[in-house]
């Protein structure tokens, strides 16, 4: 507690936030809650040896208390429960990624004079929506649907922690009327929605323009399934999404050119004109978390370096993680949330001393190549147990992929952002665009080559909570075997790997004891999966999409169920009923 205070009290913050989400405490126990963490908060007044002695465990109780507190706020009950057709008046308030029939927003709707948020779902032969209109239609309205099974995604528990009440499908012509009350964020909303549809209008192939409208603008809403697939099975998808990574650059590159202009002696100036910059990009393309939690986190930072203050990280990552959960404590939910800031503590953890390993660093090319290959790798150790259990794939070709990608991150990005730039000011270079448009398609078939690599792509991973923080007991551990390869650390890591390896065993006999038989919804179909020990069928309608009942159905329940053999078999679109262990099951 006396090292890192602040990294210890967020700890104790995020888990008053995971109590509260699991019990939901009503408003009588809140009331408890919060009289409680006012007399300990009182308490630290009084001059007491005993209370001095255990002022530690009265913060983290207090700030333990503060996490349930914030939490129970961030829950509404929505006084209107309508379904079915009704008319609707809305304003978009984000695009989200389309699908092959429709168009996907974020909007606001008013109905029954109440005003909710919900996801539209707009055919793709209507005109692209904007954010300075208000639109009128007839719409169906339907509560999320929650999954059947447990092993599905709960995407109805996704909307709720976004406060987004419906689901709303919407066809015909959709009459409009033009807005005055646009606030300033929208405004900015709108002016980015510009620079996308002049983007839209350059020369440059289809590919490269999506790269660069989700490199820069975060708008990857129209990028084709085969690239964001690429992506993802080389370990990429942090360089397709705007992270730390693109603000840190885009921050430097202005940082770079305000020491240009202004003298060595008000080089705080120009970090502060850098801070406001970042902070007015993160506005102008929509406010993403991603974004908003890459530019407090830097700002934090700085904030330290304008005081004068010794850089700690861990201060500064736990001051960010304090700021954003004060404002959106659902954000502790967010796998983005999850993944960067364990990312940032494995650098911290391990770094160092795998930089250890390495020759000499007398050059600036062996430094930028040996912290390249430490920090991925750090950043990969730390964050695989939860990359294993939301995503149950992973890649080895993802360590050499990021070994030849990063190292070149920082002059796409910065390309990109300098043509994203002049296409916004009307500036339109075809030697460039060409140049730019080469470059982006070199980079894309490099991705799509390390993709490729089957062998060393796994999936349908299985992996548990319980497994999850066994390898994080045994990530914390690896450190003191690499500083020091002693006997005693070393046999502590082997008896935490032992016991993992004895917890998947038993969770893997567990589920090959079970027998199963289940019925899924798909697309108005139905599906039967029949489970026997370590072997699953599934039978499905002859005119069922195959690839998508396999990622959404086939590939998460074999996670799930810890399977080893799969067998798919079709049945005949005719088929009504279906018998299996002396019972009769409806198909339709």
């Amino acid at each position: 507690m006396n090292r890192q205070p602040l990294l210890i009290l967020v700890i104790s913050l995020i888990l008053g936030i995971f109590f509260q989400d699991r019990f939901l405490l009503k408003e009588a126990s809140i009331y408890w809650v919060i009289t409680l963490s006012l007399i300990v908060f009182l308490s630290g007044f009084l001059k007491s040896y005993f209370l001095y002695k255990i002022r530690s465990y009265l913060l983290c109780i207090m700030f333990f208390g503060i996490g349930v507190v914030l939490h129970s706020f961030t829950f509404h009950d929505n006084n209107v429960s309508v379904s079915g057709r009704k008319t609707i008046v809305f304003k978009i308030s984000k695009k989200l990624n389309s699908n092959e029939k429709n168009t996907k927003y974020e909007a606001v709707i008013r109905l029954d004079r109440e005003n909710m948020n919900a996801i539209l779902y707009i055919p793709k032969s209507e005109k692209e929506l904007d954010f300075i209109h208000y639109y009128r239609n007839h719409a169906y309205l339907a509560l999320p649907k929650v999954p059947e099974h447990d092993f599905q995604f709960n995407y109805s528990k996704y909307l709720k922690r976004k406060n987004i009440d419906y689901q709303c499908y919407i066809g015909g012509h959709i009459s409009c009327a033009e807005r005055n009350d646009l606030s300033i964020g929208e405004k900015f909303s709108q002016q980015r929605l510009e620079v996308l549809q002049k983007i839209d209008r350059t020369g440059i192939s289809s590919r490269s323009k999506e790269f660069l409208k989700g490199i820069i603008l975060a708008d990857r809403t129209e990028i084709d399934a085969e690239t964001v697939q690429d992506f993802s099975r080389s370990g990429l998808v942090h360089f397709l999404a705007i992270s730390g990574t693109h603000i840190v650059v885009i921050f430097g590159l202005f940082y770079f050119l305000l020491l240009r202009v202004f003298p060595l002696k008000y080089r705080k100036y120009a970090i502060i004109l850098s801070l406001i910059f970042i902070w007015l990009f993160t506005v102008f393309i929509g406010f993403g978390s991603s974004v908003v939690r890459s530019s407090i986190m830097l700002t934090v930072y700085f904030i330290y370096v304008l005081l004068q203050r010794k850089t700690d990280v861990l201060h500064a990552l736990a001051l960010s993680a304090f700021i954003i959960l004060v404002l959106d404590t659902q954000q502790v939910f967010d796998v983005g949330f999850q993944l960067s800031f364990l990312a940032v503590l494995g650098i911290y953890w391990l770094n160092q001393p795998i930089l250890c390993y390495f020759p000499k660093q007398d050059n600036r090319l062996k430094k930028v190549i040996f912290n390249t290959i430490s920090i991925s790798i750090s950043a990969q150790l730390a964050t695989l147990p939860l990359v294993l259990y939301y995503f149950h794939q992973f890649s080895f070709i993802s360590i050499v992929a990021n070994f030849f990608i990063v190292p070149f991150s920082e002059v796409i990005i910065i390309f990109s952002f300098l043509m994203t730039a002049l296409i916004a000011f009307n500036c339109d270079f075809k030697l460039l665009n060409h140049l730019y448009e080469f470059t982006i398609e070199i980079l894309l078939k490099v991705i799509h080559w390390f993709a490729d690599f089957n062998a060393l792509f796994f999936e349908n991973i299985p992996m548990s909570l319980s497994e999850v923080f066994c390898l994080f007991i045994i990530f914390s551990l690896l450190r003191a075997v690499i500083l020091k390869g002693n006997l005693k650390n070393f046999t502590r890591l082997s008896m935490a790997f032992c016991a993992f390896l004895i917890l998947r065993s038993s969770l893997d006999f567990y589920e090959s004891r079970q027998t199963e038989i289940l019925f899924h919804d798909f697309s108005k179909k139905k599906i039967v999966s029949v489970k026997k020990s370590n072997s699953v069928c599934f039978w499905i309608d002859e005119n069922s999409d195959k690839s998508k009942i396999s990622k959404f159905i086939i590939n998460p329940y074999c996670a799930s169920r810890r399977i080893k053999n799969v067998e798919v078999r079709t049945l005949p679109s005719d088929v009504q009923k279906v018998a299996c262990d002396h019972r009769i099951y409806e198909m339709k």
